[in-house]
């Protein structure tokens, strides 16, 4: 009857450990994801802005601001946000040299 006890709280044991390990790395990978598309979506915002200020269009740019979106539209993880982003920061640098000529 006591080994029952002792593989129970072996068991309870591993368990609290890996919770303790696993639960606050699940919040950080939320948060890192959650920043990641935060940031994204602004950079695609100041992209749209930089297009509707353009006085050429500059189909290269408007290329890499519809990839940016459709990254976006599509969801993921942090990766797919931080690709969203450079696509987006490209495009946005793109339009703001033609507009300085």
């Amino acid at each position: 009857m006591t080994w029952v006890v002792w593989v129970i709280a072996a068991v309870v044991i591993a368990v609290g450990g890996f919770g303790v390990v696993a639960v606050p790395w699940w919040r950080g990978r939320e948060l890192r994801r959650r920043t990641a598309w935060s940031a994204a979506r602004a950079a695609i915002e100041n992209a749209a802005v930089s297009r509707d200020a353009a006085a050429a269009p500059q189909p290269e740019a408007e290329q890499l601001l519809t990839r940016a979106e459709t990254i976006a539209a599509a969801h993921g993880g942090a990766r797919a946000a931080q690709a969203a982003e450079e696509h987006a920061r490209r495009a946005d640098a793109i339009w703001r040299a033609a507009a300085r000529g």
